[in-house]
Protein backbone atom coordinates (compact mmCIF):
# COMPACT_ATOMS: atom_id res chain seq x y z
CA UNK A 1 0.00 0.00 0.00
CA UNK A 2 1.40 3.40 -0.94
CA UNK A 3 1.48 6.31 1.47
CA UNK A 4 -1.23 7.96 -0.63
CA UNK A 5 -3.57 4.95 -0.59
CA UNK A 6 -3.95 4.29 3.12
CA UNK A 7 -6.47 1.79 4.37
CA UNK A 8 -9.73 2.96 5.93
CA UNK A 9 -10.58 1.14 9.14
CA UNK A 10 -13.41 1.24 11.64
CA UNK A 11 -12.37 2.49 15.07
CA UNK A 12 -14.56 2.03 18.13
CA UNK A 13 -14.91 4.75 20.74
CA UNK A 14 -16.31 3.98 24.21
CA UNK A 15 -18.83 6.56 25.38
CA UNK A 16 -19.86 7.57 28.87
CA UNK A 17 -23.66 7.41 29.04
CA UNK A 18 -25.31 9.73 31.54
CA UNK A 19 -29.08 10.14 31.89
CA UNK A 20 -29.54 7.88 28.84
CA UNK A 21 -27.41 10.17 26.63
CA UNK A 22 -25.80 9.42 24.36
CA UNK A 23 -28.18 6.62 23.40
CA UNK A 24 -25.28 4.23 22.63
CA UNK A 25 -22.25 3.06 24.60
CA UNK A 26 -19.93 2.76 21.58
CA UNK A 27 -19.62 4.79 18.38
CA UNK A 28 -17.64 3.58 15.38
CA UNK A 29 -15.91 6.05 13.11
CA UNK A 30 -14.06 5.62 9.86
CA UNK A 31 -10.39 6.43 10.09
CA UNK A 32 -7.28 6.24 7.95
CA UNK A 33 -4.68 3.83 9.26
CA UNK A 34 -1.49 5.82 9.85
CA UNK A 35 0.55 2.89 11.15
CA UNK A 36 2.10 2.40 14.57
CA UNK A 37 -1.36 1.87 16.10
CA UNK A 38 -2.52 5.37 15.13
CA UNK A 39 -5.36 6.51 12.90
CA UNK A 40 -6.63 9.77 11.43
CA UNK A 41 -10.33 10.30 12.06
CA UNK A 42 -12.09 10.48 8.68
CA UNK A 43 -15.72 11.21 9.52
CA UNK A 44 -17.55 13.52 11.88
CA UNK A 45 -18.57 11.96 15.20
CA UNK A 46 -22.16 12.12 16.33
CA UNK A 47 -21.54 11.24 19.97
CA UNK A 48 -17.80 11.04 20.73
CA UNK A 49 -16.60 14.06 22.70
CA UNK A 50 -13.23 15.69 22.17
CA UNK A 51 -12.66 14.28 18.66
CA UNK A 52 -12.87 15.92 15.23
CA UNK A 53 -12.09 14.99 11.65
CA UNK A 54 -8.34 14.94 11.08
CA UNK A 55 -7.38 14.17 14.69
CA UNK A 56 -4.70 11.52 15.08
CA UNK A 57 -5.78 8.97 17.68
CA UNK A 58 -3.86 6.12 19.26
CA UNK A 59 -5.58 2.74 19.08
CA UNK A 60 -5.24 -0.80 20.30
CA UNK A 61 -6.61 -3.97 18.74
CA UNK A 62 -8.41 -6.45 20.98
CA UNK A 63 -8.22 -10.23 20.74
CA UNK A 64 -11.23 -10.28 18.40
CA UNK A 65 -9.61 -7.85 15.97
CA UNK A 66 -11.67 -4.78 16.91
CA UNK A 67 -9.74 -1.50 16.86
CA UNK A 68 -10.42 0.63 19.95
CA UNK A 69 -9.62 4.33 20.25
CA UNK A 70 -7.39 5.72 22.95
CA UNK A 71 -6.22 9.30 23.35
CA UNK A 72 -5.93 11.99 20.70
CA UNK A 73 -2.18 12.27 20.13
CA UNK A 74 -2.30 15.08 17.58
CA UNK A 75 -5.42 17.22 17.34
CA UNK A 76 -6.44 18.73 14.04
CA UNK A 77 -7.63 22.31 14.04
CA UNK A 78 -11.20 21.21 13.26
CA UNK A 79 -14.23 21.54 15.52
CA UNK A 80 -17.21 19.21 15.88
CA UNK A 81 -20.58 20.78 16.67
CA UNK A 82 -23.71 18.69 17.11
CA UNK A 83 -27.22 19.90 16.44
CA UNK A 84 -30.53 18.29 17.29
CA UNK A 85 -32.90 19.72 14.71
CA UNK A 86 -36.28 20.80 16.12
CA UNK A 87 -37.69 22.50 13.02
CA UNK A 88 -40.27 20.36 11.22
CA UNK A 89 -39.71 17.60 13.76
CA UNK A 90 -36.14 17.12 12.57
CA UNK A 91 -37.33 15.99 9.14
CA UNK A 92 -34.88 15.02 6.40
CA UNK A 93 -35.57 18.35 4.68
CA UNK A 94 -34.92 20.30 7.90
CA UNK A 95 -31.67 18.42 8.54
CA UNK A 96 -30.50 18.97 4.95
CA UNK A 97 -31.35 22.69 5.01
CA UNK A 98 -29.35 22.97 8.24
CA UNK A 99 -26.36 21.26 6.62
CA UNK A 100 -26.71 23.52 3.56
CA UNK A 101 -26.79 26.71 5.65
CA UNK A 102 -23.54 25.81 7.39
CA UNK A 103 -21.95 24.52 4.17
CA UNK A 104 -22.24 28.05 2.75
CA UNK A 105 -20.04 29.20 5.64
CA UNK A 106 -17.35 26.57 5.04
CA UNK A 107 -18.51 23.75 7.34
CA UNK A 108 -19.22 20.18 6.34
CA UNK A 109 -21.83 18.00 7.93
CA UNK A 110 -23.94 14.92 7.89
CA UNK A 111 -27.26 13.97 9.40
CA UNK A 112 -28.73 10.96 11.17
CA UNK A 113 -32.47 10.43 11.01
CA UNK A 114 -32.90 8.32 14.13
CA UNK A 115 -31.89 11.14 16.48
CA UNK A 116 -32.84 14.14 14.28
CA UNK A 117 -29.19 15.15 14.42
CA UNK A 118 -26.68 16.98 12.29
CA UNK A 119 -23.00 16.77 13.10
CA UNK A 120 -20.87 19.60 11.73
CA UNK A 121 -17.19 19.50 10.85
CA UNK A 122 -15.85 23.03 11.08
CA UNK A 123 -12.35 23.55 9.67
CA UNK A 124 -10.26 26.49 10.92
CA UNK A 125 -10.65 28.37 7.61
CA UNK A 126 -14.47 28.38 7.83
CA UNK A 127 -16.30 31.59 8.70
CA UNK A 128 -16.22 30.91 12.45
CA UNK A 129 -17.89 34.12 13.62
CA UNK A 130 -20.77 33.68 11.17
CA UNK A 131 -21.14 30.02 12.11
CA UNK A 132 -21.31 30.96 15.80
CA UNK A 133 -23.88 33.64 15.04
CA UNK A 134 -26.03 31.19 13.05
CA UNK A 135 -25.78 28.57 15.79
CA UNK A 136 -26.87 31.09 18.44
CA UNK A 137 -29.67 32.39 16.22
CA UNK A 138 -30.97 28.86 15.59
CA UNK A 139 -31.01 28.12 19.33
CA UNK A 140 -32.82 31.43 20.04
CA UNK A 141 -35.39 30.66 17.31
CA UNK A 142 -35.81 27.11 18.68
CA UNK A 143 -34.76 25.64 15.33
CA UNK A 144 -32.30 23.38 17.14
CA UNK A 145 -30.36 22.53 20.27
CA UNK A 146 -26.59 22.48 19.88
CA UNK A 147 -23.56 21.07 21.66
CA UNK A 148 -19.86 21.74 21.25
CA UNK A 149 -18.45 18.24 20.83
CA UNK A 150 -14.85 19.24 20.12
CA UNK A 151 -13.67 22.84 20.00
CA UNK A 152 -10.38 24.65 19.64
CA UNK A 153 -8.96 27.73 21.34
CA UNK A 154 -9.64 29.66 18.13
CA UNK A 155 -13.31 28.66 18.35
CA UNK A 156 -13.45 29.68 22.03
CA UNK A 157 -12.03 33.13 21.36
CA UNK A 158 -14.00 33.89 18.18
CA UNK A 159 -16.86 36.30 18.74
CA UNK A 160 -20.18 35.67 17.01
CA UNK A 161 -20.34 38.26 14.28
Amino acid sequence: MTAQAREHVKVLFRLEVENDWPPVGVESLWAIDRGNETVEVANTPFFVRGVAIGDIVETHTDTEGARWAGSVVHPSSNCTIRIIVLRDGGSAAARQSTINAFHKLGAGGEGIEQFRMVSLDIPPNAELSKIKRLLQHGVAQEWWHMEEGCITDTWRTTEAG
